[in-house]
């Protein structure tokens, strides 16, 4: 897919006039002002200017009062957001107070209206589906927002409403920058009041498309749902990086469904092969396609939301589409789910949370046997608890609510790799095959040599029912007494020291 080449405006001049005489004077010498990411005038310290791979300290003056205040009057008044801008540019000075409130520090940021970076997503913008930007801070989310909104008054010819809570959209002043087009801008007074007034764009001024910077409370993830439910096209920013992020976000969860545990019965639970409490989407997304910004020119594409949040839920992987720019084209790289771990071992993933446990090392541990494993990071997205014997026997608060929930608690006798493969091996064998039969008598014999000096009973690890037959069957060759507990798949031996 070709793309047109990318067109920068920036109105540099114009921020340049506000600052004090001697810095304006050094950035104007300055040969890479294109790249001129912003300034940065702070109480008795010297201003200095960032750019992407360096800072630079601008002139040997420290900046006093007198040069905070000169910048302040060129600028304007400060919201109640502490920003303020410059009429029709997308430039941001943002003040830092002191504890009375006095301004003692200012950041002027470039704001730079680039045309051509929504190429890349032309074709899902022009499908009128309903559209979340993630990404880190400085990636470009509302650069591709502003183009998004131009794109589909301007080209598309439909009526676009945008709510422009900082003005960062659309710029300062009462007559927007012209890169949001034919746009129509609604500046909002203050950010708590973002949703009153995203709620008042679908009722009072009919738009078919309604764009948002930076959803990042719940009842503004409310008022998204209202006008989604209306049948207007949304295309909007939220904080976080990733639709991991988002799932995890309690206040923005519902952006995309929402999560709540649900609890099965017995037979359903064998079903699936899974514990009885499980987590599953609430209802229906409020956006249709979730896009990670991962750098200015790579997009991982989320299609279909809603299935993309079960697949997760259920400890599948995401499988987003990937789309690159280089040299004037965009490719796009399908998703396909790898067969080797599924296929080969002829087993679920398995979403594992590590408590005590060193994650780095269980990577490698999984990576090694190339098993469907997902290491989460919330003990409420997991399968199973990885943890220590020690911190079994402590049961601290973590380990007795995930109990409480019925997720399954596997100890490990040491927090090494050797345990943490012998765990995987017993959860992903597709069949007892040698080594892991000599594995499972091998553990017998171990625990036979310390049960009668512990006095208290072993817990074996979880292995398939023929494996554990085999354990019993020694066990009883050894004149000690055994039991399995445990529901599958970490159903495991528990040996019982003699009497």
């Amino acid at each position: 897919m070709a793309t047109h080449p990318l067109k920068h405006t920036d109105d540099l001049d114009l921020l340049l006039e506000v600052l004090p005489a001697a810095v304006r004077r050094r950035l104007l010498e300055e040969p890479s002002q294109e790249s001129l990411i912003e300034m940065v005038l702070d109480l008795g310290r010297r201003p200095s200017a960032r750019f992407p791979e360096r800072v630079v300290e601008l002139v040997e003056e420290a900046v006093d009062q007198e040069m905070i205040d000169a910048t302040i009057a060129a600028v304007g008044e400060f919201g109640r957001d502490n920003r303020a801008g410059i009429e029709r540019t997308l430039h941001r000075i943002s003040a830092l107070r002191n504890r009375q409130g006095k301004i003692v520090g200012l950041t002027c940021r470039v704001g730079r209206s680039v045309f051509g970076t929504a190429d890349i997503l032309r074709d899902v913008i022009e499908e009128g589906q309903s559209l979340l930007l993630l990404g880190r801070p400085g990636v470009g989310k509302t650069t591709l927002l502003r183009e998004a909104a131009r794109i589909l008054a301007d080209d598309g010819g439909k009526r676009v409403v945008i709510v422009d809570t900082s003005n960062e959209i659309g710029g300062d002043g009462d007559i927007p920058h012209p890169g949001i087009g034919r746009a129509r801008r609604m500046q909002v007074p203050s950010p708590e009041l973002q949703a009153t007034v995203m709620i008042e764009a679908v009722e009072n001024h009919m738009p078919e498309v309604i764009v948002i910077d930076e959803i990042g409370t719940a009842a503004e993830a409310q008022a998204a749902r209202t006008i989604a439910e209306r049948g207007v096209q949304l295309i909007a920013t939220a904080h976080g990086n990733s639709l991991d992020n988002l799932l995890r976000n309690p206040a923005l969860a519902d952006l995309v469904g929402g999560i709540h545990t649900v609890t099965l019965s017995d037979e359903e639970a064998r079903r699936r092969r899974t514990q009885k409490s499980v987590l599953e989407r609430k209802g229906p997304p409020t956006f249709d396609v979730v896009v990670e910004i991962q750098g200015r020119d790579e997009l991982a594409v989320h299609h279909d939301v809603g299935e993309v949040v079960d697949r997760v839920l259920r400890g599948g992987p995401a499988l987003p589409e990937r789309r690159t720019r280089r040299d004037g084209e965009v490719a796009i790289e399908a998703a396909v789910e790898e067969p080797s771990a599924t296929e080969t071992l002829g087993r679920r993933m398995v979403r594992v949370f590590p408590y005590a446990i060193d994650r780095g090392r269980l990577e490698k541990a999984i990576t090694k046997l190339a098993v469907p494993v997902h290491v989460v990071d919330s003990p409420m997205m997991a399968d199973v608890l990885l943890t220590t014997k020690g911190q079994q026997k402590r049961r601290p608060r973590r380990l007795r609510e995930a109990e409480d929930r019925g997720i399954p608690l596997y100890p490990l006798r040491s927090n090494t790799i050797p345990q943490m493969e012998k765990f995987l091996r017993s959860q992903f064998a597709a069949d007892p095959v040698a080594d892991e039969r000599q594995l499972a008598l091998q553990e017998v014999e171990d625990a036979a040599a310390v049960i009668g000096d512990r006095g208290e009973p072993c817990e074996l690890t979880p292995r398939p029912s023929i494996l554990r037959r085999l354990q019993h069957e020694r066990l009883a060759e050894l004149r000690l007494t055994s039991e399995s507990r445990g529901v599958e798949p970490f159903r495991r031996v528990v040996i019982f020291p003699p009497s």
